[in-house]
């Protein structure tokens, strides 16, 4: 199976094939993604609450970000890895934006790069474009933007923030974007968008009329109990089934149970008995 790219992610939109996007954060985590035939990695700043224990996105840095790209990467020979640009990292110029973007495709090898939306996300998207890295757009809910916004909302209920969901992705297919994300927007508003796109959109919160859905893979799996959106769906308890094995692994050593024989290293008795004598002289 060859690796997905921006060609490959079109065709499928094109050909109306379902884009199925995850998060992931290491490798042994990407691997699995990877293996199960996932189209598209976000290694998401989202990696600061999830897997550092933050309050939200805003502690992501680029060295934080840089180290989960590069593990993800390594582990992905089909799935088409994407860097999170983490908060900091696009918002000061135009030139600094390109430089870090430069730098996830470079030191961590990803195949592309997203950010979200600021006054000058239009100029910094079609930059990095020219520099020949693929982008992938973010419209509707930022959480990067969580203290200006009064919390992570659903965007687009109004008129106002519906025509700004619009005009941002129109804007972003017009910018070069080969993808764009729709978070936490109406599902209405999200299938109205994407017939007026020719570039996929990816769901997450957005309902099942884009392109593509994705999902915060400790929210799949069930594995982060700090906050669950009402969009997300947990298919296993894995948290539970850790915190069981856990237990359970307490449990046998406090007992005397493991390790067991089958877990130790076995000795002739003749090399025991020559240390026991040099030893206890």
């Amino acid at each position: 199976m060859t690796k997905h790219t921006v060609k490959t992610i079109q065709a499928m939109r094109d050909e109306a094939q379902t884009i199925t996007m995850l998060t992931a954060y290491d490798y042994p985590t990407a691997k699995k993604v990877n293996d199960a035939g996932i189209d598209m990695i976000l290694v998401g700043d989202s990696c600061a609450m999830v897997v550092h224990g933050h309050p939200n996105t805003l502690t992501a840095t680029m060295d934080m970000m840089g180290l989960h790209c590069a593990a993800v990467a390594r582990a992905c020979d089909r799935t088409m890895v994407i860097a999170d640009m983490p908060f900091g990292s696009f918002q000061y110029s135009v030139e600094e934006t390109m430089r870090n973007a430069a730098r996830f495709v470079t030191e961590a090898k990803v195949d592309g790069v997203k950010f979200e939306a600021t006054p000058n996300h239009i100029e910094k998207t079609e930059a990095i474009v020219k520099m020949g890295i693929p982008v992938v757009g973010h419209v509707g809910l930022h959480p990067q933007a969580v203290g200006a916004l009064g919390g992570l909302k659903v965007q687009g209920k109004d008129v106002d923030t519906a025509r700004k969901v619009v005009s941002e992705a129109l804007a972003l297919q017009e910018a070069g974007a080969f993808a764009i994300i729709f978070e936490a927007v109406p599902a209405k508003l999200s299938a109205y968008v994407t017939e007026k796109l020719s570039v996929p959109t990816i769901s997450i919160g957005g309902g099942p009329g884009c392109s593509g859905q994705l999902l915060v893979t400790h929210d799949v799996l069930g594995m982060y109990d700090n906050f669950t959106p009402s969009f997300a769906k947990r298919y296993q308890e894995v948290g539970q089934l850790m915190l069981d094995t856990f237990t359970q692994y307490k449990e046998e050593v406090l007992a005397g149970i493991f390790p067991g024989e089958e877990h130790s290293y076995k000795m002739s008795d003749e090399v025991m008995e020559a240390i026991e004598k040099e030893f206890n002289r």
